[in-house]
C-alpha cells in the first residue's frame, strides 16, 4: 500500500546515497548499498491530524496482513515532540540479498527529477512517498514505512557548522593573522621640481637694524609675574 505524507517538515535526510550508523563515531557516515546497515532514511516532522491519519492508514495496512498469532494492533510509534508535532521516520535498505536497491526519488514542486548528487537540506518542507509493510517477530510488532520518493516543496539553506568552543585568550585573526594585509604607507604628496637636485640660491635679503630696548625696572618684571596667576 502506498501512501503519501504531505505537508512535514524534513529531518536529517539521508537520500542522496547510502549511509549506516558508525559506533566508533556515533554519527551516519556514507557507505556502499551492500554493507551491514546501509540504508536511505529521512526522520520527518508531521502535525496532530497528519499524524492521526498515518496512524489510522497503518492500522489498515497490518489489520489486512495480519496472521492470527499477530496481536490486533501495534501501539502508536510516533514521538511526540514538545510543541505538538510527532516525529517518526521512512526508510529503505540498501540492498536485499546483496542486490542494491533503487535509490528513492527526488523531485522539486514542480515534479521535475532533482540531480542524482543532489543534498536535500533539514528544515526543508515537503511532501514523503513511502510504502507500508507490516511486521511481527523478532524486532517487534508494527508497520515500517519503506521510503518510495520525496518531493521538495520549500528549501531550506544549509546549516553551517557550530563551534563547540567558549572564548579564551590567545590568537586570534585581527591581531596574528599573516595574511591579512598591512595598510599601505601614506606617500608623500608629488611635486614637479622641474630644477632638479641643483641648490638655488636664494636672493639675499637686507637684515634690518634693530634697537634694543632699554631694560625694565625690576618693578616691572615682577608685575608680569605676578600676572600669570590671574
Amino acid at each position: 500500500m502506498e501512501h503519501i505524507i504531505e505537508n512535514v517538515e524534513i529531518l536529517w535526510p539521508k537520500v542522496d546515497r547510502t549511509y549506516r550508523f558508525d559506533n566508533k563515531e556515533k554519527r551516519s557516515v556514507p557507505c556502499t548499498p551492500t554493507e551491514a546497515g546501509a540504508e536511505y532514511r529521512t526522520d520527518f516532522l508531521m502535525d496532530s491530524d497528519t499524524a492521526k491519519g498515518l496512524y489510522g492508514l497503518m492500522l489498515s495496512a497490518y489489520k489486512e496482513a495480519r496472521d492470527d498469532d499477530w496481536p490486533e494492533k501495534f501501539d502508536v510509534p510516533f514521538d511526540k515532540q514538545d510543541d505538538g508535532r510527532f516525529r517518526y521516520n521512512a526508510k529503505l535498505k540498501g540492498a536485499y540479498d546483496n542486490e542494491p536497491t533503487r535509490k528513492p526519488l527526488q523531485v522539486d514542486a514542480d515534479t521535475n527529477k532533482l540531480p542524482d548528487d543532489f543534498r536535500l537540506t533539514t528544515g526543508s518542507t515537503g511532501n514523503v512517498c513511502v510504502i507500508f509493510i507490516p511486521y511481527h517477530g523478532g524486532v517487534g510488532t508494527g508497520v515500517s514505512l519503506r521510503l518510495k520518493a520525496v518531493q521538495v516543496t520549500e528549501l531550506a539553506p544549509e546549516r553551517e557548522a557550530q563551534s563547540p568552543f567558549g572564548k579564551v585568550k590567545g590568537f586570534t585573526m585581527k591581531d596574528d593573522n599573516p595574511f591579512v594585509k598591512a595598510a599601505p604607507a601614506k606617500e608623500e604628496p608629488v611635486t614637479d621640481d622641474i630644477f632638479g637636485e641643483e641648490e638655488v640660491e636664494q636672493p639675499k635679503v637686507a637684515k634690518s637694524k634693530k634697537k634694543k630696548a632699554a631694560p625694565k625696572e625690576k618693578g616691572d618684571l615682577s608685575s608680569i609675574v605676578e600676572g600669570w596667576d590671574d
